[in-house]
C-alpha cells in the first residue's frame, strides 16, 4: 500500500525527473565543452543548470498545481526554494571561491606544504546566478510539462 502511494506520487516523480534531467543536461554541457565525458559532472555540485534549483522549484510548482497558490504548503515550498537558491548562489559560491584561493596558496607553497595535491579543497561548490536561474526555470517547466502530458 505504501509503496503504491509512493510510486504514484506525482510530486515525487516531478522532483526526481527534475533532478535527473538537470544532472543529465549538466553532464552533456560539460562533455560538449570539454570534448570528453566527466562522470562527476552528472551528479556533482555546481555547474549549469543548478540541480538544486530545479528540484526545489519543481517541488514548489508541483505543489502549486496540486494545492493551489494560496496554500500554506506552497508558501513553505517557496520559502525552501528561496533559501536553497540563495545558498547555492551566495554562501556555497563564496566557499568555492575561497577554496580556489586556498588551493592556489597550497600550489605556491609546493613541497613545503603539509597538504598533498590529492587533499585539495573542492572548488566547484556553488553556482553563478545564471545557473541558479536556469535550474529554477527548468524545474518549473518540468512540473508544467508533466501536468500537461500526464495530468496531476
Amino acid at each position: 500500500m505504501y509503496f503504491t502511494q509512493l510510486i504514484n506520487n506525482t510530486t515525487l516523480i516531478v522532483v526526481i525527473l527534475s533532478w535527473a534531467l538537470s544532472c543529465l543536461i549538466k553532464g552533456i554541457l560539460v562533455c560538449v565543452r570539454d570534448g570528453k565525458i566527466d562522470w562527476t559532472r552528472f551528479t556533482g555540485s555546481g555547474g549549469m543548470p543548478s540541480s538544486h534549483s530545479a528540484v526545489v522549484t519543481s517541488l514548489a510548482a508541483s505543489v502549486a498545481i496540486h494545492d493551489g497558490l494560496g496554500s500554506t504548503t506552497f508558501v513553505i515550498c517557496c520559502a525552501l526554494a528561496f533559501v536553497v537558491m540563495y545558498d547555492a548562489s551566495g554562501v556555497r559560491r563564496a566557499a568555492g571561491k575561497q577554496a580556489s584561493v586556498i588551493n592556489m596558496i597550497i600550489d605556491a607553497l609546493e613541497e613545503s606544504s603539509p597538504v598533498k595535491k590529492e587533499e585539495k579543497l573542492k572548488e566547484l561548490l556553488g553556482h553563478k546566478p545564471v545557473e541558479v536561474f536556469a535550474g529554477a526555470v527548468l524545474g518549473i517547466i518540468i512540473a508544467l510539462t508533466y501536468k500537461f502530458l500526464f495530468g496531476m
